[in-house]
């Protein structure tokens, strides 16, 4: 083949894509070959699950703050009996050292602070849940309860990074970025973990970053927690200025040098870098018609609370979810705004903030069973860590790590089961303890992943999401 000399006449960015190499033909093979080497890598994980898994995905709704687990569903009827009376406070000798001193702090300078909210049992279950979720009673007899969670952490930088990482001061990759590269993605033209409006802060990209895995295997961002879900976009998705063909050809070109970078280097994150790449151009044609919620119909909207005020916003992210659920997302993170630390004001605070979610996870679980895909999704509803059975100020509460709360349904865990709980306050866990990395061990299980084996060698040492630590909670287990 004729070499073109690169000093000689001009050339247009047209007649010199069709001189080099083999021109449209390698652009469009290089094309496809990424295209079937992403099939290819999702086929092989799915291979290499290590057991039948019984979820495909996983929709994580992350409420930022710390819901009070003894005003919503861990009732504790000796919190009326000791209402403004000192915390008679026994069995700190279940907790580690660091938990233990804080603790004793509290206990010692804090009275009891009763609910205000009453309790009821529902469905079948008989789950005891608050009037602060009255539309989440109707899923009562599909949740599974964990009431005997703890964490590492008193402050949320370090809880936040727990329940997204498992490690509370090191940077480490998020739980969908584990399962990202675990499992790859159902669907080519669209990544494997997308997180809709993450925090912001305590943590902010480590939340939902890849960190020592591939780049490819971080998140997806639509907007942020602090920003309107209408708003919310991935940003830089589609280029007004050149069709699809010109782009191609573009990123052509910048993918010869990072393949050829890749050839001489062979960094992991470099091929990140490659496959980032190509996923963002292969979105184009799929995501901007995902986020385009305006075709659904009134039912839908009513469902979710999409046109009242107070749900509009959580409920565009809890659709959103939905919709890049169904289209073969694999780790979907949806959060809300850094709004339940209620330190004071609780009442107000927890009811603004419940209403605002209620509805809208109830209507997606509604819509998830309606399409069939509660059989092999799984939901997961959690907080970085609880709030005290004492009370902080007039009527706050302050931080609790020791004990706390989260629900799990959908694929593979029982239906209107609780598992474990706390002490007579609601303090700490007690019975069939469950700890951060028993509940990311227990959801790797969920998808067919054995978590001591889902590892990465990095630094000289293999590292996975529990450390060396989790055990799964079988006794939750379908």
């Amino acid at each position: 083949m004729e070499q073109c000399d690169q000093f000689s006449t001009p050339q247009t960015r047209r007649s010199w894509l069709q001189t080099a190499g083999c021109g449209f033909g390698a652009i469009a093979f290089h094309a496809l070959s990424h295209q079937i080497a992403a099939a290819s890598e999702s086929l092989q994980n799915a291979q290499k699950l290590h057991h039948e898994p019984k979820a495909k995905r996983v929709i994580f709704l992350f409420m930022h703050g710390g819901v009070s687990q003894v005003d919503s569903f861990d009732p504790k009827p000796m919190l009326k009996k000791y209402d403004g009376k000192d915390l008679p406070f026994k069995g700190l000798d279940t907790l580690d050292i660091a938990l233990k001193e804080d603790l004793k702090k509290n206990a010692r300078n804090g009275r009891v602070l009763d609910t205000t909210w009453k309790f009821r049992q529902h469905g079948e279950s008989g789950a005891w849940i608050s009037d602060l979720w009255p539309h989440l009673t109707k899923h009562a007899d599909d949740l599974c309860f964990i009431k005997s969670m703890h964490t590492r952490g008193t402050s949320h930088g370090q809880a936040v990074a727990m329940i997204h990482t498992g490690n509370d001061n090191l940077l480490r990759p998020s739980l969908g970025s584990w399962v990202s590269y675990g499992l790859g993605t159902e669907n080519e033209n669209l990544p494997g973990f997308i997180s809709i409006t993450p925090p912001a802060g305590h943590g902010g990209a480590r939340n939902y970053g890849s960190a020592f895995l591939p780049a490819h295997h971080q998140a997806t961002t639509l907007g942020h927690s602090g920003s309107k879900t209408e708003d919310a976009t991935i940003r830089f998705l589609e280029n007004q200025n050149l069709d699809l063909a010109e782009q191609r050809q573009q990123l052509e070109m910048l993918q010869q040098v990072n393949r050829k970078h890749f050839a001489q280097n062979n960094h992991p994150q470099i091929d990140g870098v490659i496959r980032s790449y190509e996923m963002a151009f292969r979105m184009q044609n799929l995501a901007p018609e995902l986020i385009d919620i305006s075709k659904e119909s009134k039912t839908t909207r009513d469902l979710y609370g999409l046109d009242q005020k107070a749900t509009a916003d959580f409920a565009h992210r809890c659709l959103l979810a939905r919709r890049f659920c169904e289209a073969g997302v694999r780790y979907l993170q949806v959060s809300t705004p850094y709004v339940w630390d209620q330190h004071g004001g609780l009442v107000k605070g927890h009811t603004r903030n419940a209403l605002s979610v209620d509805q809208p996870i109830s209507g997606l679980l509604t819509d998830l069973k309606q399409r069939g895909l509660m059989d092999d999704t799984l939901v997961v509803w959690g907080t970085e860590f609880g709030r005290t059975p004492v009370a902080q100020g007039k009527d706050g509460r302050d931080h609790n790590p020791a004990g706390f709360t989260v629900w799990l349904t959908g694929a593979g865990v029982k239906p209107g089961y609780s598992h474990g709980s706390t002490d007579d306050f609601g303090y700490y866990a007690q019975e069939n303890k469950v700890h951060m990395h028993d509940l990311h061990a227990t959801i790797l299980h969920l998808l067919g992943i054995d978590h001591e084996q889902l590892t990465y060698r990095y630094a000289g040492r293999d590292f996975r999401l529990t450390d060396v630590y989790g055990e799964v909670v079988s006794d939750i287990l379908a």
